[in-house]
């Protein structure tokens, strides 16, 4: 007995070993049809609403004209505060000047030369590699979004049809599954995109308003910088609170205030992250910090930028499914991180 079970534990494990392995390998294309499902659950209310007034072919276009104005919108946004910061370094070229050369001296005065590691270290060679590795990512990219665009287009029109024919299934328990965790996890995906949403106006708006009481100059790109990244879980937050860090070095010229200035973003992305989303969430996006830690690193391993990007939506759905069967509705319990109520 002990055997067997034993034997099914090593072959669920080679199993999901050989699973996410294939996602690895096939992430050119898992990625952005993963990618456009999780887009398709969430504008699928508004498209529903739209063919209810217009033809269903107008409705998948506007709704498609929708996603292209949201994500021109924060990537106009994004590029508009991080070129406000890049205008304003190439105006204050003299501050990083003398930042490096304070820095410089503070090293040579300890026995480390910058002159030296920058000669021992430099090697023209190493913008070939650079170059054609930012090369391949825009590629990557451009790739990733006409697949997204046309499994998009593609899923938006085929709602209807993929309901229809589950509930034709013989199998009628199979059916209503499918029917409920689906609608579960299209719910609970919008959800978290609203909150998603509300929290990051409300990063913004805060990082904002501090930077305006700290005289950190850019109040405006900044506060437009963390409302954006905030979409990405962890890590949109953490690249929100480091380079404002650096820009209040070269600002002030005082790594005290710097650091000053760092630990109260981190206070910030902490509150609204660790307090205030939660509640707004409510129990059925409830997930443990560290599954989400978990999701966005192991995600991001897998699927790059992507998925940092849907990882978390992949655990909701995976929850949502959970939930549904009572052989594995313990497992969403221990995931979401809440205390099981005494029964």
């Amino acid at each position: 007995m002990i055997e067997d079970r034993t034997i099914k534990i090593l072959l669920l494990f080679c199993a999901v070993v050989l699973i996410f392995g294939a996602l690895y390998l096939a992430r050119s294309l898992i990625a952005p049809v993963t990618f456009s499902l999780f887009v398709i659950a969430i504008v699928w209310p508004i498209q529903r609403a739209l063919q209810r007034r217009i033809p269903k072919l107008l409705a998948v276009a506007s709704t498609i004209l929708g996603i292209f104005v949201a994500v021109a919108v924060l990537g106009s946004l994004l590029v508009w505060g991080f070129g406000k910061v890049v205008q304003w370094f190439t105006n204050n070229t003299d501050r990083l000047q003398a930042l490096y050369v304070r820095a410089a001296n503070w090293l040579d005065g300890h026995g480390v030369s910058i002159a030296d590691i920058v000669t021992q270290n430099y090697n023209v060679n190493w913008f070939v590699p650079a170059v054609k590795g930012l090369g391949g990512r825009g590629y990557s990219l451009v790739s990733f979004a006409i697949i997204a665009f046309a499994f998009t287009v593609l899923g938006l029109l085929e709602v209807d049809v993929t309901r229809k024919n589950i509930e034709r299934l013989k199998n009628a328990k199979l059916a209503r599954l499918l029917l409920v965790a689906g609608a579960d996890i299209a719910a609970n995906l919008q959800k978290y995109m609203l909150v998603r949403s509300v929290m990051s106006i409300l990063t913004g708006i805060v990082v904002w308003s501090f930077a305006l009481l700290a005289g950190i100059e850019l109040a405006t790109a900044w506060g437009v910088i963390a409302f954006v990244l905030n979409y990405i879980p962890f890590l949109g937050p953490l690249f929100a609170t480091v380079f404002p860090t650096l820009f209040a070095l070269v600002q002030f010229e005082s790594w005290q205030l710097a650091i000053a200035v760092f630990a109260c973003l981190n206070v910030i992305q902490f509150l609204i992250g660790s307090y205030f989303e939660p509640r707004m969430a409510g129990a059925a996006l409830s997930i443990s910090p560290f599954i989400v830690l978990l999701a966005v690193f192991f995600w991001s391993f897998l699927w790059g930028v992507a998925g940092a990007f849907i990882g978390v939506p992949i655990v909701i759905a995976f929850l949502a499914v959970c939930n549904e069967h009572d052989s594995t509705r313990w497992l969403a319990l221990l995931l979401s991180g809440r205390e099981r109520e005494p029964t």
